[in-house]
This record gives structure tokens, sequence and C-alpha cells, in this order.
């Protein structure tokens, strides 16, 4: 592109020995055309002037002087080349989650979501529960994780599923200890206060992956979050 369509926007930073002597210098990263470069900067009441030539430099132009004329060529930026648009089944793939999976994902997200408010609650009213009582909500949540698991039908599907087996994995490991900590008659830390159970880590990690997770299945686009790892 020819200098003379960029002169009247570079031409006033043009500084001389003159600014230098009077202002303060300093050296800043100029990008310019997608590449970057350090050129001296001038400061001279409240305007900024930078050494033409350092920033042609980093544009990879020329500069050149005719008389009274200065010729400035400025390379065009570097264009990317965007990728090839996949057909509407690739992208679908690649990126977007199926209608069938994203069914089956939130059904088991609502089931995991009973499980452990059951479990919870259970625990802060005092109530007993044994292994079997909390297997049933186990095997509910597993049954409606299979679904998910047979909806699976590309690579963004198959992604959300393993997040969504984390979320069981988690769930069922929190689910043990409740059984456990009921066995050996140590749940009164859990009564003394109602977000006692809430503000555990194990049980912090579930409520923030499954909110994640709602959000995901609800856009019907997979992402990923560190609580579900």
């Amino acid at each position: 592109m020819q200098g003379r369509h960029y002169l009247q926007l570079v031409f006033i930073l043009i500084y001389s020995a003159v600014a230098s002597a009077q202002g303060k210098s300093q050296t800043k990263t100029f990008v310019v055309n997608q590449k970057a470069g350090q050129a001296t900067v001038i400061q001279i009441d409240n305007r900024t002037y930078v050494d033409l030539a350092m920033l042609v430099q980093i544009a990879n132009g020329s500069l050149g002087f005719q008389g009274s004329q200065i010729n400035v060529v400025l390379p065009a930026p570097e264009s990317v080349t965007p990728a090839a648009t996949p057909d509407a089944g690739q992208s679908m793939s690649r990126q977007g989650l199926t209608r069938q999976f994203v069914i089956a994902g939130i059904e088991t997200i609502a089931q995991m979501r009973e499980w452990a408010s059951t479990m919870a609650n259970a625990i802060q009213q005092g109530y007993g529960i044994t292994e079997n009582w909390a297997a049933e909500y186990r095997g509910k949540a597993a049954n409606s994780l299979n679904v998910a698991s047979a909806s699976a039908s590309g690579d963004a599907d198959r992604n959300a599923l393993q997040l969504l087996t984390n979320e069981f994995q988690s769930v069922e490991s929190w689910s043990d200890q409740l059984v456990q900590a009921k066995k050996q008659m140590d749940t009164a830390k859990y009564t003394s206060s109602s977000d006692a159970l809430r503000n555990e880590p194990l049980s912090q990690k579930i409520i923030s992956c499954g909110h994640f997770l709602g959000t995901m299945l609800g856009s019907s686009e997979f992402k990923d979050d560190p609580s579900c790892h």
C-alpha cells in the first residue's frame, strides 16, 4: 500500500533532534500491521512524537525522501486464512451437543441433584441413612448417566459426558462419606449449622460443577470448567 495513504496518519509522529533535546524520551512497544517492535517516543506539550524510521522498520516498510516529499510504503497487514468451514454435520460433531444428549444430560443432572439434596437434608435433619437407602438414588443417577452415554454421538457429546461422569463420581464419593459419617455417629458437625455441609470443599465442587453443567447443556455447546475435574 502506498505511503501517501498513511502519511497523514503518521506524519505528525515524526520527531527531530530539536524535539529530542526539549522533550522527555521513552522507549515503548509499537504494533504496526500485527508486527511489534521498540521505538523511542518523545512527549512535548501533551503531544506524542515517534521516530518515523523506527516505525517503518517495525512494519517492514520503506522510507524515502524526494526533495520536500517523504515517501512511506507500508505493506498490507498479513491476512489470516480462515479455516475451511465444515458442513453442518461436522460442526455439530466437533462443537455442538446433540439434542438427544442434551436431554439425557439434563435428566442426569436432575437425578444427581435429587440424590445429593436428599442425602444432605437427611443428614442435617438427623434422619438415619443407610447404604441401601443411598444406593437407590445412586442407581437412578447411574441409569440416567448410562442413557446419556448411549446418546453421545460426537466429540462434543463425549467430552461433555466425561464431565457428567466426573460429577457423578464426586457425588458418589460425597454420598459415601455421609453414610460413613452416620455409621460412625459423626454427623453432629453437619447439624450445628445449616451451611456446615454446604461449605465443605467437596460440596462446593459438586455445586459449582452442577451449575456449570446446567449452563453448558442449556447452551447446547461443549465447554470445560475446572470445577468438573
